[in-house]
């Protein structure tokens, strides 16, 4: 665990509790008004600064600190640390109007213009100029403040621009990659359509296709737009430590965001910090979450940050529905219960104008007469109760594969057998009859050790790589088990087709040969019985599977494939893999999940839970904390669990089956 990390933890002295924080939308007597209704909350940390280029900097080079200065004594004076930001994702107008060279274009051709939100081209070097004299400023004042606690590097990284700018730094990537254009020739197969190169600068980033375009090109792009986003968080980074070096640097992700790989943005932070807003609307919104909330925390395999959420609605849905009472609390703990160290909102006080004026927020227009600012108010004060949780690990014997490359390779591609993959929604549906039987679930990546899990469950991994593949081998013939889903290993890094048969990578691995995909017709469905007679339903894909070394487990006994296999099990070395080559009904793929669960030896966090609640463990080496949630709203749920533990937000003593009311939260701590 970082010491940066555990140095803030220290600090707030448990979870930390707050939001952002804008004071330059506000009048001077507002701020003394905010600050006692954060001591009221509960309120240990904000984050300052995050959109404030303009008020910071309204003129090139002339800084005006002095708003910034009073609001962090104000703080500080009333024992609230600061999280502080870098302004550097809202550049201000004279930037813009300046250096419009600045401005991202996008991949139609069109200018991305200042107002817009991200309007900069992250390869701009006047860009990058202007962020690093704006994070200098910042670190030369106010390294030294005693309100400071962390460093907030800009915030939610994510423009693409299509530049002269972004295209010469396209090229620079990609020399550094291949070194030689006969090597780029190869990797992206420019020998079909013509497409090959013969000098460097007839190599641009891909234009918007008018028909298709090059797969390998595109994915190349995407893996550099990623690099150089992270190139500019570096350099900020580096910035603010020079003159600080205990207290952590981060930056902010979001859930399922295409377009930064997170495995490796993770090894360049102190800590992994989440912006996630779950909508309300969507019965099963709390499946995702839990499962962003256990990629965050299998990143860098430590607690995190949740970031930001909002206290009730948002603003960015078609129909913004608010939370239910009860809800933000669930929610919050849910995600304490993942592995965050924190509960961070956006915002502190609700916006009068802009785009997110009607977002929730800590303090609502309607002030602390509403049902919101009560909820936050009664969480802040409740969560010094399970302070002693705080910077408490996480374990699982489940790994559940979730790789940028392998989103890329099927988003960035076009031609393959359907072109309408959603790869993270093909994850959530691996993920959810395992959360659903309260199973613990680490992700891992293509670089990620599996040698501390029994069980690896791999969704739809189009492209691998050797390396990936390797580790997986390795894994199976030593003992684990693997559930490999269709369409995967198909494809090398550069987007070729691995030969001399589908699956080329996992061949071996699954036992069997693919000769052709059968993508679903519009409505179509497929009967499959399993050999113990059990039957189930699917759907959207179908593949013609040859067996070698697997046994079939089930077959298709409708459609054009009737009689086929379906689902393989194969056992390789001293251990075991299935293969399902269709897209199985939700208790079709449970079967199969659950049943490989339990053949590897993995036990549930508890049993005889009703799916509804939600069940997880965090523990340290003398501590075990058994987090117990209600996700029902109507129905109460008896969980049978060990005696001798302490309801940390009750007090009272654990001596048998814990009963949660609908929509409750348990923490139990057991002593080891």
């Amino acid at each position: 665990m970082t010491s940066r990390l555990a140095a803030l933890r220290a600090r707030i002295g448990g979870y930390a509790f707050g939001g952002d924080y804008n004071p330059e939308q506000w009048d001077r007597p507002v701020w003394d008004e905010d600050v006692r209704l954060m001591r009221e909350a509960g309120v240990n940390l904000v984050t300052l600064g995050v959109f404030a280029w303009a008020s910071l900097e309204p003129e090139p080079d002339k800084f005006t600190f002095g708003w910034l200065d009073e609001v962090m004594d104000l703080l500080h004076a009333n024992g609230i640390a600061v999280d502080l930001a870098t302004p550097t994702a809202a550049p201000p107008a004279w930037l813009a109007r300046e250096h419009p060279e600045t401005l991202p274009v996008a991949e139609d051709g069109h200018v991305f213009g200042f107002g817009n939100r991200l309007q900069f081209d992250p390869t701009s070097a006047v860009y990058r100029d202007r962020a690093a004299r704006i994070t200098r400023a910042l670190a030369e004042r106010y390294s030294g403040h005693p309100a400071l606690a962390m460093w907030h590097i800009s915030n939610e990284y994510g423009p693409v621009a299509y530049t002269p700018s972004s295209a010469a730094a396209f090229r620079a990537w990609l020399q550094r990659k291949y070194g030689d254009l006969d090597t780029l020739n190869d990797a992206w197969y420019t020998r079909f359509w013509s497409q090959r190169y013969s000098a460097w600068d007839q190599v641009c980033p891909p234009e918007m296709p008018r028909s298709w375009s090059n797969p390998a090109r595109r994915l190349d792009f995407t893996r550099f737009t990623s690099d150089a986003l992270l190139e500019c968080y570096t350099a900020e980074r580096d910035i603010v430590r020079g003159y600080r070096d205990d207290i952590p640097v981060v930056t902010n992700y979001m859930r399922f965001y295409q377009r930064a790989d997170y495995w490796r943005w993770a090894r360049e932070q102190d800590a992994v910090a989440l912006d996630i807003y779950p909508d309300p609307g969507q019965e099963d919104s709390r499946v995702a979450a839990s499962l962003n909330f256990d990629l965050m925390r299998s990143l860098r395999g430590e607690p995190w940050l949740l970031m930001e959420q909002a206290a009730s609605a948002v603003s960015q849905w078609r129909v913004n529905h608010p939370k239910r009472p009860g809800r933000m609390r669930l929610g919050s703990y849910q995600a304490i219960a993942h592995g965050a160290d924190s509960v961070l909102f956006f915002q502190w006080r609700a916006s009068r104008g802009g785009h997110e004026r009607f977002h929730s927020a800590m303090l609502p227009h309607s002030g602390t007469a509403a049902r919101t600012w009560n909820e936050v108010a009664e969480l802040g004060r409740e969560l010094p109760r399970i302070a002693a949780s705080a910077g408490s690990r996480s374990r699982a014997q489940i790994a559940l594969y979730f790789d940028w490359d392998a989103w890329w390779g099927l988003a960035e591609s076009h031609g393959l057998p359907r072109n309408d993959f959603d790869y993270p929604a093909l994850v959530t549906e691996h993920y959810r009859p395992l959360l659903l039987a309260q199973h613990a679930v680490d992700m891992v990546g293509a670089e990620s050790d599996l040698s501390r899990y029994r069980l690896v469950v791999i969704p739809n991994a189009y492209l691998v790589g050797d390396q990936f593949t390797r580790a997986l081998d390795e894994f199976v013939t030593g003992g684990g088990t693997v559930v490999c889903s269709f369409f995967s290993g198909v494809v090398d890094e550069n987007n070729q087709v691995r030969q001399p048969a589908y699956p080329g990578a996992f061949r071996e691995l699954i036992g069997a040969y693919i000769d052709e995909y059968w993508p679903g017709r519009a409505d179509e469905e497929f009967a499959v019985r399993f050999a113990d007679g059990t039957a189930c339903t699917a759907d959207w894909w179908q593949e013609s599977i040859h067996p070698e070394t697997a046994q079939v487990t089930a077959r298709f006994t409708s459609g054009d494939l009737a009689g086929r296999p379906a689902v393989l099990a194969n056992k390789r070395g001293a251990g075991r893999v299935v293969y399902v080559g269709t897209r199985l009904d939700r208790p079709g793929l449970a079967r199969t999940l659950l049943g490989a669960a339990a053949g590897a030896g993995v036990s549930p966090v508890v049993a005889g839970a009703p799916e509804f609640v939600e069940a997880a463990r965090r523990s340290t080496d003398s501590v075990e904390y058994l987090f117990l949630l209600n996700h029902s709203g109507i129905e109460a749920a008896t969980v049978p669990v060990a005696p001798g533990g302490t309801d940390l937000i009750t007090g009272s003593q654990v001596t048998g089956p814990v009963t949660l009311a609908p929509l409750a939260v348990a923490v139990l701590a057991y002593r080891k």
